[in-house]
């Protein structure tokens, strides 16, 4: 009869280290995800930065300047990024 107290005691233990972690990881998951590759689930290259930080304000200001300019101008200014990125990425034209 000892041995059932025991056993349920443990359950319990290991009941109460699971809602632990389930909290604990919900306020890491914020931070955390920045750090994970994008090969194992993180966040792609070319995701936006995150709000409050100063590098989402200069791309908020860059979105607003390029959202005012003229479609015409627009087009041109992507045609040379697109430029710009082919040649820099080491890939050879034929």
């Amino acid at each position: 009869m000892r041995t059932r107290p025991l056993s349920i005691a443990a359950v319990a233990l290991l009941a109460s280290s699971l809602a632990g972690c389930g909290t604990v990881n919900e306020k890491l998951s914020a931070g955390m995800g920045d750090y994970v590759p994008q090969w194992a689930g993180g966040l792609p290259a070319d995701a936006p930065p995150r709000p409050g930080t100063p590098q989402y304000d200069a791309y908020m200001k860059e979105r607003e300047r390029k959202r005012l300019l003229p479609a015409a101008d627009r087009e041109k200014e992507e045609q040379a990024q697109k430029g710009a990125t082919a040649t820099t990425s080491g890939s050879p034209v034929r």
